[in-house]
């Protein structure tokens, strides 16, 4: 893997289809793969959050996801070939799954959010083998959950949670899970079920993502993303600087 370092972590600059093969490589080897999609937020939020850089460190794979990020890093002089948008490598993810028949678990979200994700993908991915499946809310008995993906039998474990709580789960876990594969999808179920609509292409492509989500709810996002792309900037600044010596 072509391993970059920006911003003090490291990240792979590989495409979403060197991705998949590498990420089918190591399943089909019964090798453990702890994986991480990484935008500006989470780039920002690891500045200042120890458990949360921790976390990201362990990761096997840390795929880019951002806009945000892969020009930040071009411009630190960085070869980032594309960005790996985590909802299309989910999807990316479990056509491979049916297709070698690997069986998935399904982690986060509300009940009714993750019973209709299942839904939607089993009629996108024909011969998909949905193992199990929880919602979101078990922190207070995190084994009895751990316990149950474990004993699905499930491959591939998908954990659609808010971060930082994602990311501490996997890593606290990572080794009972009993899976091959488990990787973090944020509010991915949210989007599989309709639930929150995906920005348009064209405004994936020019990075305004995050200004679709503040259109979509501006009550709690503007400060947040205000706040979170202000830090980048500075960060990115200093970033460049280095670089640039």
């Amino acid at each position: 893997m072509d391993r970059i370092s920006f911003l003090g972590f490291e990240l792979d600059a590989i495409t979403a289809g060197a991705s998949i093969e590498l990420i089918e490589e190591r399943i089909s080897r019964g090798q453990f793969t702890q994986h991480v999609v990484v935008n500006v937020a989470k780039l920002v939020n690891m500045q200042s959050d120890a458990e949360l850089a921790e976390s990201v460190r362990a990761c096997d794979v840390a795929n880019v996801d951002g806009m945000g990020v892969v020009w930040g890093a071009r411009l630190c002089g960085h070869d980032i070939p594309e960005r790996v948008a985590g909802v299309d490598l989910f999807h990316n993810l479990l056509a491979m799954s049916a297709k070698r028949e690997y069986p998935v678990f399904l982690l986060g979200a509300q009940q009714a959010v993750v019973e209709k994700t299942i839904e939607v993908v089993e009629g996108l991915h024909p011969g998909l083998k949905v193992a199990g499946y929880n919602d979101g809310y078990f922190w207070d008995d995190e084994e009895a959950v751990v316990n149950k993906i474990r004993q699905s039998g499930a491959k591939l474990l998908f954990v659609a949670i808010t971060s930082p709580k994602k990311e501490s789960f996997i890593n606290k876990w990572q080794r009972q899970l009993g899976v091959d594969f488990v990787m973090g999808v944020g509010g991915t179920f949210d989007v599989v079920a309709g639930k929150v609509s995906r920005a348009p292409v064209w405004m994936q492509n020019a990075g305004l993502e995050w200004f679709y989500r503040v259109l979509q709810e501006p009550r709690r996002m503007w400060k947040r993303y205000l706040i979170t792309n202000s830090k980048y900037a500075w960060l990115l600044l200093g970033e460049w600087r280095r670089s640039r010596s």
